[in-house]
């Protein structure tokens, strides 16, 4: 009988290392295959930039509490954040989406009209697609087309030690918002006659019902005259993202507790949560801020950026990647985010 290896055991990521085994590249304008946010291809005068994400009822979102237009954007939003991370222009997206007969014709517009209104702020042509049915639930996929000069792309390796790691935005927020909507949605079906306790949390709640991707983090860079060395966008956990750019550059990292950009409703949700702040940070996920290294005579440039920050630097490969906790002791940095295949 042959072997059998659960799913479990190797993890999403650890599966993708097992399939990227033994690929072979049959053409030169093949620049980049599988290991980074997006596929490259030499197009000419620039590189293409591909990359495909899939979103399943019941995995990554709930209908209890997604509504359908939001969820059409976030699906694109989505795509755009992996572009945005080799420092590239998103330019067209095709749609491909399974559907149960449950679902009604007007349903299916709101996720569209959601997918629209995302290319409309994002300057994004939506170019074509697929519909089929599905004997389960809602499967959303996107496949996102951008463009980037080739003396302007950014890959996730390419750092080197001593430079600077730096996050957009803040983290965590969007894992919060989850949070409330899951106890919201386990009260609800406990009765439903009680009303959702949703006062005072707009932000965090649009953090993971509608995120923003952050084209605006990639031109502000470029007005600033810095290029990354290395990036990656912050969809699986900032320690997740971190030990990604660890690996592809050969490198180790030290970060800090203390410089990780958390927003006030995001820390005190946690805290009523019992929840420690930075692990939401840390772990949380689905936040699609920008994670990038620039050379440090570069940090001038940035310093005084309310929307970017310093929270640490790439060290040498033997030192690990660590975090120093706020007491000033230092714990090795594990991923400990979602784990599509696990038997839990």
């Amino acid at each position: 009988m042959d072997k059998r290896t659960e799913l479990e055991k190797l993890g999403e990521f650890g599966l993708i290392d097992k399939l990227a085994e033994n690929i072979k590249i049959h053409h030169a304008s093949t620049v980049k295959g599988i290991g980074d946010d997006c596929a490259v291809i030499d197009a000419g005068e620039k590189y293409m930039l591909v990359t495909t994400d899939t979103l399943v009822e019941n995995i990554h979102f709930n209908l209890m509490y997604s509504p359908l237009k939001h969820l059409g954007y976030k699906s694109a939003v989505v795509n755009f954040s992996d572009i945005y991370a080799m420092n590239g222009d998103v330019r067209q997206i095709v749609v491909s989406i399974a559907v149960s007969n449950r679902f009604s014709i007007e349903a299916i517009e709101e996720i569209y009209d959601g997918i629209k209104k995302a290319c409309e702020l994002y300057q994004v042509d939506l170019v074509g697609g697929d519909t089929t049915s599905s004997t389960g639930g809602l499967i959303i996929t996107i496949t996102a087309i951008g463009e980037v000069a080739k003396d302007e792309i950014v890959y996730r390796a390419g750092g080197a030690e001593k430079e600077l790691l730096v996050v957009s935005g803040n983290l965590g927020a969007a894992f919060m918002g989850l949070q409330i909507l899951e106890r919201e949605r386990q009260i609800y079906l406990e009765n439903p006659s009680v009303q959702p306790a949703l006062e005072g949390v707009d932000y965090i709640l649009e953090r993971q019902l509608k995120p923003e991707a952050r084209k605006d983090v990639v031109h502000f860079l470029k007005t600033l005259d810095v290029k990354p060395t290395s990036m990656i966008d912050i969809s699986d956990g900032l320690a997740s993202e971190i030990l990604h750019l660890c690996k592809a550059g050969d490198l180790g990292c030290t970060i800090y507790d203390e410089k990780i950009p958390i927003d006030q409703e995001t820390f005190s949700n946690a805290r009523e949560f019992n929840l420690d702040p930075t692990t939401c940070a840390l772990n949380g996920g689905e936040d699609y801020e920008l994670l990038f290294s620039i050379k440090q005579s570069d940090y001038d440039k940035i310093k005084d950026s309310e929307h970017l920050k310093v929270i640490g630097h790439y060290t040498d490969k033997n030192s690990g990647a660590n975090i120093v906790a706020r007491d000033g002791s230092v714990v090795a940095l594990k991923a400990q985010g979602w784990n599509h295949f696990s038997a839990e």
